[in-house]
């Protein structure tokens, strides 16, 4: 079994850390309502979260599908990020984009990986 890289470590711990504020976020915007809680942007958090796990999950137990999980968490941590910018007066909103356009860069590196390889 190979062994994981740092980098994909590093992924691994930002798929983990974008999981957990999602989740943590979307608690957060269904208490508070109106704008935060529509139904595009729940969507978005709720999507966020499982691909983030997903993606976590495939690199964990090394699965050379990872970078499809990883192009995938990429697209998706990028749109959740703009639709919590949107809101980023308020300080979890803004916390929330920034993990996701941190987990959104480093799971593109790991996508770009794999066409390298093939």
């Amino acid at each position: 079994m190979q062994q994981h890289t740092s980098r994909m470590q590093d992924c691994i711990q930002e798929c983990i850390s974008c999981h957990r504020i999602c989740l943590e976020t979307l608690t957060h915007c269904l208490s508070k309502g109106g704008r935060h809680a529509e139904a595009h942007h729940i969507r978005l958090l709720t999507d966020c979260a499982e691909i983030c796990q997903t993606s976590a999950n495939f690199m964990l137990r090394n699965s050379e599908l990872h970078v499809h999980t990883c192009g995938a968490c990429a697209e998706i941590c990028e749109r959740c990020a703009r639709s919590c910018e949107e809101m980023s007066d308020d300080d979890l909103m803004a916390r929330c984009a920034e993990a996701c356009r941190s987990c959104s860069e480093i799971c593109r590196e790991m996508s770009r990986v794999g066409e390298r390889a093939a």
